[in-house]
């Protein structure tokens, strides 16, 4: 298996779960009894991650503590401190970029995100491009812009008309529309250009101002199954699909305590 470096957003402020992310931060709800940011942890390490950097803000001595308080999961966790500011998503790679190693791509992937990407087959085929997108034909009022190559283009809101691209001729309507999934794979070399931006950005916007200068690809997966569990009621979702799991996990643990019970 190839072995990757790997990036969590979890310094958001987790507003849209209020009044759960009052006393915690929204990476340490928990869905089907463990907390997101475990979850994402060992989805990232089963597909090969060995560094992951986790950035911080909201709470942020209480994710510390956590990885702490559980050996960072028996894997390299380095912490991107944003205690003092919150950088958004493109700020938080480029502050996080020194943690990195600068000869292999980074996986970056939201905490409250449940998906069956399979994460190492993404690694894998990002190839040489500077970044690589998972994207899906879900309905969102906003939607990344790509050719048929699976090239961005652009980025539009359909409910505004807003539409934003660094190619000027651009013709929405010969584009396909595509939704962002909060995965993404970038390389390296992208970490150079972030120095022309200032420490808050967003990582769309970034994308959207270099596309025309590097090559940004799209994966569209055609079984995606993504849950956004950065709301209330996809958490409550998220929980009815865990809780069948663990009712299966715990009745063979309990057949197998009876199978293997010593006799008296």
């Amino acid at each position: 298996m190839l072995k990757m470096q790997a990036m969590i957003f979890a310094a958001g402020l987790g507003t849209r779960l209020k009044p759960l992310t009052d006393t915690m931060p929204k990476a340490l709800v928990r869905v089907g009894g463990k907390p997101l940011i475990e979850r994402v942890i060992e989805k990232l390490k089963d597909a090969g991650a060995d560094r992951i950097v986790v950035n911080v803000h909201h709470f942020a001595s209480q994710i510390v503590g956590y990885l702490k308080d559980n050996d960072n999961f028996g894997t390299d966790i380095r912490v991107s401190d944003e205690t003092d500011k919150l950088l958004d998503t493109g700020g938080g790679i480029k502050k996080a970029a020194p943690l990195f190693d600068s000869d292999k791509p980074v996986l970056i992937h939201n905490v409250d995100i449940l998906s069956n990407v399979d994460l190492a087959h993404l690694y894998a085929m990002h190839g040489d491009s500077a970044a690589t997108l998972v994207v899906s034909s879900r309905k969102t009022k906003r939607y990344l812009l790509f050719d048929d190559d699976m090239r961005l283009k652009g980025w539009t809101n359909i409910e505004t008309g807003e539409v934003r691209s660094p190619y000027p001729d651009l013709n929405v309507a010969d584009c396909r529309m595509l939704a962002f999934s909060g995965i993404h794979v970038i390389s390296p070399s992208m970490f150079g250009l972030m120095d022309e931006f200032p420490d808050k950005f967003g990582i769309i916007d970034f994308y959207l101002k270099v596309c025309d200068k590097v090559v940004i690809k799209g994966y569209n997966k055609s079984d995606l199954k993504l849950m956004d569990v950065g709301k209330l009621d996809t958490l409550a979702e998220a929980e009815k699909f865990y809780k069948p799991i663990i009712i299966i996990c715990n009745r063979k643990l309990l057949f197998s305590i009876l199978v293997h019970k010593p006799h008296s």
